[in-house]
């Protein structure tokens, strides 16, 4: 199976980007970096987890590091898109690994307070503090001389964003490949019809800009892939193509009705609604996990 792709850069003031495929999790790592500075950037990063047996490990996330070291690359910027439902981050590690500060999206606040209220945590800070930058739609930032922008891409999580980097856009969950469709909209706090409007916002994007998707769940065996461009998911996304907003929120909450919780989403918000961090030891040194019985009402079994 092929959980390894570079996409080289463009042309002047675009990025190379590499990404790594974890089978567990269906979840695609990158790596952006100038090929000018050899600055860089690592964009939703795994941390290992087994719910079998409760072991976490850093295989993902060295290898990251290893890719870092290889090329003689400059960590500057540990970006996640969304507090993910499907695996750890390993934002927290990696800062520890490279001092390179880690963000989020500002609407990661919302999720917190929902989440904390949830879990049953009064006293959890739900201000953000965990990143060391909450981004607004429309912020700029730079990864070396590589110019970055934002767009809040809300619909999959109240705080999804998508990151422009030259002619690359990093758009998480709210597209899948252009042979799978689009992200599911039944999470607490998402919504059909916002989902709609950050995918129009996506292809209001140059016809070629290179788009990279936060999973990919290999429809008829084929092999892993993440890359595909505006003009391929407009002109082929069987979720888009020829239907209207009312179109596609209808086939968005049909479809959402039938799929199952994700098996990790209790277990990962409580991570990744603080920025990478696992629980705290307790008086044994051991860390535990909390699992609320029958919080999320309605859900489909898996």
């Amino acid at each position: 199976m092929k959980t390894f792709a570079r996409s080289a850069s463009t042309g002047e003031g675009m990025p190379v980007v590499a990404g790594f495929f974890d089978p567990r999790t269906f979840s695609v790592q990158y790596i952006v970096s100038d090929p000018v500075s050899r600055a860089c950037a690592i964009i939703d990063p795994v941390l290992d987890f087994d719910e079998k047996s409760g072991a976490t490990a850093t295989h993902h996330a060295d290898e990251l590091l290893a890719y870092v070291a290889k090329h003689d690359l400059k960590v500057e910027w540990i970006l996640d898109t969304h507090p993910h439902a499907d695996h750890f981050s390993a934002a927290q590690y990696l800062k520890d690994k490279t001092g390179a500060p880690t963000a989020i999206g500002e609407h990661i606040t919302k999720v917190q307070a929902l989440w904390k209220e949830i879990y049953h945590w009064p006293d959890m800070p739900a201000d953000g503090r965990q990143w060391d930058r909450l981004f607004a739609a429309g912020d700029t930032f730079n990864i070396g001389e590589l110019s970055a922008k934002v767009l809040h891409s809300p619909g999959h999580t109240l705080a999804s964003i998508t990151y422009v980097i030259g002619d690359t856009a990093f758009v998480h969950d709210t597209l899948f490949q252009p042979d799978f469709g689009t992200a599911r909209a039944d999470f607490p706090g998402g919504d059909a019809q916002a989902l709609w409007n950050s995918i129009q916002a996506i292809l209001a994007l140059p016809a070629a800009t290179r788009l990279f998707t936060g999973h990919d769940y290999m429809p008829d065996g084929r092999e892993p892939k993440w890359e595909s461009s505006v003009a391929e998911q407009r002109d082929t996304n069987p979720h888009l193509v020829g239907n209207s907003a009312a179109d596609y929120i209808a086939l968005r909450e049909t479809r959402d009705s039938e799929l199952p919780i994700p098996k990790l989403m209790l277990h990962a918000l409580q991570v990744n609604t603080q920025g990478g961090r696992l629980p705290e030891p307790e008086a044994n040194g051991k860390r535990y996990l909390k699992i609320p019985l029958d919080a999320l009402k309605g859900a489909k079994w898996g």
